[in-house]
């Protein structure tokens, strides 16, 4: 199998108060794991529009492999406004280019290389995105790691939704906020943060289910062991991307054959990193790069 590792689903603009950066999980998380050396690729949609254009000239000029359609439908854009401590808000435009991404041979083809693949549950809050990231999903090779970074964002998921998409990854990326509200989903409001990633890892073809909680650390659960590591302080520019940069570092670092402790604890300080940068797509320096691949 070749070192394919695919993002797929929203790709936008974030829009600040005082500019727009471009954003959506999925293209974070391949831009990081291409920075960490491996064939990164952001599949989502775009409108025949200028913010569209731009955004092909943006990921060319980040050389980032992208296979990315052009559809009738305005490119996406997120209103973006940072709290005092920080912590982004988001204003999602709905029915966008990446609500509407079709399923291509191109895309099919990608699929069948692919090592490791992120969806999320935004993309697939229109059906349309919905059945193109299951049908990708189909496609790639059984022993691919397939990562469901859970991303809650407004009223853009369903029990339904998450229960499925649970049943198609091996790898769960989910945050306190995330796991508060999956544990109210599923009826298990008595039980604490770990013990319900703990009951997913039980329910489920999980391997691994990664919890991150913001400045009070984050946790790696597997079957066989739990990881925790504090979270680093530093001097936050803003968290836009900094989930997505914790997970492509994860990954990438397992891939590269690091273990669970070690590739848990890369994530942490390659995330806090970019908490220290504006914007989810910052340069990394070489001397966080090189942990990465043992």
């Amino acid at each position: 199998m070749e070192n394919v590792i695919v993002g797929i689903g929203e790709i936008l603009w974030d829009v600040f108060p005082n500019g727009k950066v471009l954003g959506g999980a999925p293209a974070n998380f391949a831009y990081h794991v291409s920075q960490f050396g491996f064939e990164g690729y952001a599949v989502s949609a775009i409108g025949d529009d200028e913010l569209g254009n731009e955004i092909i000239n943006c990921l060319s000029n980040k050389k980032l492999k992208y296979l990315i359609e052009t559809t009738p439908y305005a490119t996406g854009t997120v209103k973006v406004s940072i709290s005092g401590n920080g912590i982004p808000q988001y204003e999602i435009c709905e029915n966008v280019a990446w609500d509407n991404i079709p399923f291509t041979a191109e895309m099919e083809t990608l699929a069948r290389k692919t090592k490791t693949v992120c969806f999320g549950s935004l993309a697939q809050r229109n059906s349309v995105s919905r059945a193109t990231i299951n049908r990708f999903l189909d496609c790639v090779p059984e022993t691919a790691l397939k990562i469901f970074d859970i991303n809650l964002r407004q009223h853009f998921y369903t029990l339904e939704l998450i229960e499925h998409a649970l049943d198609r990854c091996n790898i769960l990326k989910i945050n306190d906020e995330e796991v508060a509200i999956v544990g109210q989903l599923f009826g298990w409001q008595s039980k604490s943060e770990l013990e319900i990633c703990n009951q997913l890892l039980c329910n489920s073809n999980l391997k691994i289910v990664v919890l991150t909680k913001g400045t009070e650390g984050s946790y790696v659960v597997t079957p066989n062991e739990t990881s925790f590591k504090e979270t680093p302080v530093v001097e936050v520019a803003d968290t836009v991307g900094a989930g997505d940069s914790f997970t492509a570092a994860f990954v990438s670092s397992l891939l590269g054959g690091q273990s669970i402790s070690n590739a848990h604890q890369i994530a942490v300080d390659i995330s806090a990193f970019v908490c220290t940068q504006h914007g989810a797509m910052p340069i990394l320096p070489e001397s966080l790069l090189s942990r990465v691949i043992r």
